[in-house]
Order: C-alpha cells, then sequence, then structure tokens
C-alpha cells in the first residue's frame, strides 16, 4: 500500500460523501460487519459498494466460479476471471478498491449446517441469491437472531428490494410462501422448487442496480440516516416500464 495511504486514507477514500453523513454516522459504517450471502450479479456490485462506502468488515459466501454467461453483468467477471472463485476473486477485489475493508470469504454453499458460522456476530445480513431455499434459511436464521435482512431480487427487466426485521413480517409471510411455519424437510422444500422455474433470465444493468440500493439500504440502516423501506414496503421497478419504479405495501 502506498505510504500515502497509511493513517487516515480510509477518510480521504470516503470523503466527498462526508458532506452527506456526520463524522459519528461514519464511523458507525466504519465498525460494521456486514454479511453478504451471494456474490454473483446483485452480489458484485452491492459488495464493491459498500466497500466504496466504507464498511468496516464483511463476510461474503458464495461456491462458484465465473464462466463466461457470467460476463453479461457480473462486475467481478472478466477474461482474467474466467474459471476462479467467485469469493476470492471478489475479496481481492475490495482488498483493491479499499484496503482497509476486513473480508472473511467463505467458499461454500450456505445451509442449515453453517448457517451459524456465517452469519454470527454480523449486524446485517444482505441476500444476493438467486435461489428460494437459501433465501429462507437467511431470513429465518436473520430472524432468529434478531439481525436486519435486506432483500434484493431480479427478474428480466424488473427488481425488487425490501428489509426485514423482527418488527416486521417475515419474508416468508410477505411473500405467501408455502414454507411458512413448516420444518424445511423434502416436502416443504420440494414446494419451495415449484416457484421457481430454472435459471432466471437477466440484463446487465437490473443486478447491479438492485445490487446498489441494497447497499444503500445497509448504509442507511447502519448510520441512521434517511427512510429505511421496510417490509410490507416493497421498493420495485421494471426498467422497460419507468412509471413501475414505485414503492408499494404488500
Amino acid at each position: 500500500m502506498p505510504t500515502r495511504y497509511i493513517g487516515d486514507g480510509y477518510w480521504e477514500i470516503i470523503s466527498r460523501q462526508m458532506s452527506i453523513v456526520t463524522r459519528s454516522e461514519q464511523e458507525r459504517f466504519k465498525d460494521a460487519k456486514v454479511a453478504v450471502i451471494g456474490a454473483g450479479g446483485i452480489g458484485g456490485s452491492l459488495i464493491e459498494m459498500l466497500a466504496r462506502m466504507g464498511i468496516g468488515s464483511l463476510k461474503i459466501a458464495d461456491k462458484d466460479e465465473y464462466d463466461l454467461s457470467n460476463l453479461n453483468r457480473q462486475l467481478m467477471a472478466n477474461l482474467d476471471t474466467l474459471g476462479k472463485s467467485k469469493i476470492y476473486s471478489t475479496k481481492d477485489r475490495v482488498r483493491k478498491v479499499n484496503p482497509y475493508v476486513k473480508v472473511e470469504a467463505f467458499d461454500e454453499f450456505v445451509d442449515e449446517t453453517n448457517v451459524d458460522k456465517i452469519l454470527k456476530d454480523v449486524d446485517i445480513v444482505i441476500d444476493a441469491l438467486d435461489n428460494l431455499l437459501t433465501r429462507v434459511i437467511i431470513s429465518r436464521k436473520s430472524k432468529e437472531l434478531d439481525i436486519p435482512f435486506v432483500h434484493g431480487a431480479i427478474y428480466g427487466t424488473q427488481g425488487q428490494v425490501t428489509v426485514f426485521d423482527n418488527n416486521t413480517p417475515s419474508y416468508e409471510e410477505l411473500f405467501r410462501l408455502p414454507s411458512l411455519g413448516k420444518d424445511l424437510n423434502e416436502e416443504t422444500i420440494a414446494d419451495l422448487n415449484k416457484i421457481t422455474n430454472g435459471v432466471p433470465p437477466v440484463i446487465a444493468p437490473i443486478p447491479n442496480i438492485i445490487g446498489n440500493i441494497e447497499a444503500f439500504e445497509a448504509f442507511k440502516l447502519i448510520t441512521g440516516i434517511g427512510t429505511v423501506t421496510y417490509a410490507p414496503k416493497l421498493f420495485k421497478y421494471n426498467l422497460l416500464d419507468l412509471n413501475s419504479c414505485i414503492v408499494e405495501e404488500l
């Protein structure tokens, strides 16, 4: 690291936002630890934004490698990272963007056997997933641990974001999932799998916009500035129809 970035370099990196937040608000963000589950299209953009806004610590989890189909949207994907682990490529990217961010990487799928380890000691959990079962596991554990859960999802040209905590409806309640109130046994998992239909279509800006919005929801939660989009309110849009960009209450 160049000598000029030793010491107060952190504050130089985020200096342009310091007319928007106070020193104490930014200190809260600097001291916070956020878990991001997924390092693909949504995850790559939100992780980078958290780093650029000066988050203190990140825990990121994903078990995948980059391939050619990721180049249309995933910011961490390029010809040099093809075939490489998403999680370690992302960790290296964060180090280059903001070396003051501490990153703990989990090169593994998140399930009921490791979710406690991954969410231990975090302030916020952010959903950058593309499968329903893992979302249910993460949302349940977040509620159990009383950790805010920032949800984001995309499909085609559409995206949505909302935030759950112990004062809001749960993720399963809000979206009326068949798993609500049930153990995650084979039957319940089969019911969840019926809802999803393979790999969703996606065009480049959509997951990146959602990732940026989720990162800012986390920023608002931690710093206390602005109004958080708590469930049952849902921010959603379809970029093919700008009149569809709304916050609605489900």
